[in-house]
């Protein structure tokens, strides 16, 4: 990185294209930490994982022993090893749900709140403070995944797909269900809010679908196809007409008969376009070979949209990573190299802010792979039983990691244990290689 810093210092790299480098490189040397590591006090397979999103500081986790805990990533209980290995045990850990958490997430205003949904039927909302349950919902059936939105400032919804075919929201301030969205044919095992929309959902069933809602309006606006195909990624916008180009003061000239043709032509098809869009996206009278359309050739187990809201990852029992464009529908025709799924659960994806990578749990392993080429870029091994979840701290440019092996794995930049100014001395301590004996 001295390159880098000297151009930068130069002033030929501009800030974002430092940062940009800077952190690409630190996300291509992520490898198994030798510095942190997380006291999981769990007894079951961890499901859910996920830092809070105001400080970026806090990991909460939820389990299938029924017991939720939370970590701080930067402050730790106590070192090992001569200072060297950090550990961090939980500030506290409870028995949340009689059965196994499907998934915990954090409050996207503070951390005051949390909440966890479980196999028991039940989505609790609980205090951070007192550890005390606020307010909880009573599903029909089985809760596989829910979700906030992170962006949302007119509503506070909580979107939870359950074994039952239908979605339900919860609203936080009046402690009801507000809506209950009814389209797929089998069990809701993953939902996931819009990156650029506050309204719009993206809920993913075990009938192979994947729908598309907006909570404002009855009935999903969009199915995805994976027949409905585009190559590539979308093509950039073009520029914008420069206020210093040079007005023409010359009379316009008259256009001939087949430019005028040609534009009516132009001016119908656009007009026909247009009609066969909103048949398609009003509800109901969607076409039932459109409604029955699949994304995947089994139950969608797991959704991730891009920070910028374009483009929506999914993964299925099939074994397939798909990427979507969010705005046209279609499936994008990246094709990602050999992997497998896990089944029986949804799994939780992860992507880097800058869309760049995707982290794809893959039985016992993780794989990264490139999101616009699916060439594998790395694959992770650190895990003694399948991986079920994966989250990227972009803070601290770090991947944390839970299996079934009831460990929570914390991947790191690589950094020597013992750097070259350095060298450890037979107590474990740390002392320097041009320190001098004589001096205080």
């Amino acid at each position: 990185m001295w390159k880098e810093i000297r151009h930068r210092e130069e002033g030929s790299l501009g800030p974002t294209a430092f940062a940009r480098r800077f952190f690409s490189s630190r996300v291509a040397a992520l490898d198994l930490s030798n510095r942190k590591e997380f006291v999981s006090p769990h007894r079951g397979a961890i499901n859910s994982l996920q830092v809070d999103l105001t400080e970026g500081r806090y990991l909460l986790s939820g389990a299938s022993d029924g017991c939720t805990a939370v970590f701080d990533t930067q402050q730790a209980t106590n070192y090992e090893g001569g200072g060297l290995i950090a550990k961090h045990q939980s500030l506290f850990h409870l028995n949340a749900h009689k059965f196994g958490i499907s998934s915990a997430i954090w409050y996207p205003i503070d951390t005051g709140l949390f909440i966890t949904a479980s196999l028991d039927h039940y989505v609790k909302l609980w205090d951070t403070n007192s550890t005390q349950v606020v307010m909880e919902y009573k599903m029909p059936g089985k809760v596989y995944g829910m979700a906030m939105s992170a962006i949302a400032t007119t509503h506070t919804l909580i979107a939870s797909g359950t074994a039952d075919v239908q979605v339900r929201l919860c609203d936080l301030v009046s402690g009801a269900f507000t809506h209950t969205l009814s389209g797929h044919r089998d069990g809701v095992m993953s939902v996931e809010w819009s990156c650029s929309s506050e309204f719009v959902l993206m809920t993913g069933g075990c009938d192979g679908a994947i729908r598309f809602w907006d909570i404002r309006r009855a009935g999903s606006f969009l199915v995805l196809d994976q027949s409905l195909s585009q190559l590539g990624r979308r093509p950039p916008l073009l520029p914008k007409p420069s206020d210093k180009e040079p007005m023409s003061h010359t009379a316009p000239s008259k256009p001939s008969s087949s430019i005028r043709s040609s534009a009516a032509q132009k001016r119908t098809s656009q007009r026909k376009i247009q009609l066969k869009t909103a048949a398609q996206r009003s509800h109901p009278g969607m076409a039932s070979s459109q409604n029955r359309a699949t994304a995947h050739y089994g139950a969608v187990n797991g959704l991730r949209a891009t920070a910028d809201g374009l483009y929506l990852l999914s993964s299925g029992s099939d074994s397939r990573l798909r990427l979507w464009d969010v705005e046209s529908g279609c499936n994008t025709l990246v094709n990602y190299e050999a992997m497998r799924l896990q089944t029986s659960k949804p799994i939780q994806l992860a992507v880097t802010p800058d869309s760049s990578l995707v982290f794809v749990p893959c039985m016992a392993s993780l794989k990264v792979y490139d999101l616009w080429s699916g060439t594998t870029v790395r694959t992770y091994r650190g895990h003694y039983e399948s991986v079920n979840c994966c989250f990227f701290n972009a803070q601290d440019q770090e991947l944390y990691t839970g299996s079934n092996d009831r460990q929570i794995l914390v991947w790191a930049p690589s950094i020597p244990a013992v750097t070259q100014m350095e060298e450890a001395d037979s107590n474990g301590r740390i002392t320097s290689i041009d320190q001098d004996n004589w001096s205080d």
